[in-house]
C-alpha cells in the first residue's frame, strides 16, 4: 500500500527516469526467453546493468549505458554457456530503442502537464545518432521540455553530479525538484542532493524499508496515482 504523503512542499518540476520507470522493459523478455530458455534472465540481466553502471562510475571510468547493456548480455552468456552473438545484440539494441510505455504513462503526464507542472526526464540511456530515442519512439518526448542523458556527465545515477547538472539544465533548485523512478537507487541518489523522491512501484519494485535510509516522499502505483496526489496535496 502506498505511504502517506511525506511532502512538506510540492514541487514545481518532475524530474522522470525513463527506463521501467516510463517505459516497460518487459517488451525485452523474449529475447533472454529464446537465448536463455528463461525470460526471468531479463531481470538478472538488469540488475548486473545497473550494478555496473554504478561501478564504473566510482572507477571513474565511463562507456554509453547501451554498450555496457551488450556487454552485460555477453557476460551472462559466458555466465550459461550460451552463445550470444552479434545479432542478439544488435536485436538487444533495438529492443532497447523500441521499448513500450507502461499504460499509464501518458494519462499521467497529461494531467500533470496540464495541472502545470514542469516535467523533464533524466536516463541512464545515452542520446541516439542514428534515430528516435526510446523515449521518442514511444510517443511520450512530446510531453517534456527537457529530455536530459547522463551521458553528457560521462557518469551514471545515482552519481550526485547526474542531479546537479540537471538542475543547472533545468533552471530550478533541488528543492524544487521531485525524481520519478522505479528505483529506490535513483530516489536516494536525488533525495542525497535536496530533491524530493516519489517511488513508482512497478513490478518487482518495492520500497527498501531500511531505518536510517531516506524514504521517498511519495510510493505511488503508477502515474495516474502520482497526478491524483500531487494534486490534491497541492490544492
Amino acid at each position: 500500500m502506498p505511504t502517506p504523503t511525506r511532502l512538506h512542499t510540492v514541487p514545481s518540476v518532475l524530474v522522470f527516469d525513463v527506463n521501467e520507470t516510463l517505459l516497460d522493459i518487459e517488451s525485452l523478455a523474449p529475447l533472454f526467453g529464446d537465448l536463455f530458455g528463461d525470460e526471468r534472465i531479463l531481470r538478472e540481466w538488469f540488475a548486473q546493468l545497473v550494478m555496473y553502471s554504478m561501478t564504473v562510475t566510482l572507477a571513474d571510468s565511463y562507456v554509453t549505458f547501451s554498450t555496457l547493456a551488450q556487454g552485460v548480455l555477453r557476460m551472462l552468456g559466458d555466465i550459461y554457456r550460451v552463445d550470444v552473438t552479434d545479432a542478439d545484440l544488435q536485436r538487444l539494441k533495438t529492443g532497447l530503442l523500441t521499448m513500450p510505455a507502461h499504460p499509464d504513462v501518458a494519462d499521467g503526464l497529461t494531467t500533470l502537464r496540464d495541472d502545470g507542472f514542469r516535467l523533464a526526464t533524466l536516463t541512464n540511456s545515452p542520446p541516439n545518432p542514428d534515430g528516435p530515442t526510446a523515449l521518442q519512439h514511444s510517443g511520450l518526448g512530446e510531453f517534456f521540455e527537457l529530455q536530459l542523458t547522463v551521458d553528457s556527465c560521462q557518469a551514471f545515477k545515482p552519481a550526485p553530479a547526474v542531479y546537479r547538472h540537471a538542475c543547472e539544465r533545468i533552471g530550478a533548485e533541488p528543492r524544487d525538484c521531485m525524481m520519478v523512478a522505479a528505483h529506490v537507487w535513483d530516489t536516494l541518489g536525488a533525495q542525497n542532493v535536496g530533491f524530493s523522491g516519489a517511488l513508482i512501484t512497478r513490478p518487482g519494485n518495492p520500497p527498501l524499508p531500511v531505518r536510517g535510509l531516506p524514504q521517498p516522499d511519495l510510493v505511488v502505483s503508477d502515474l495516474r496515482q502520482l497526478a491524483e496526489r500531487l494534486i490534491s496535496t497541492r490544492r
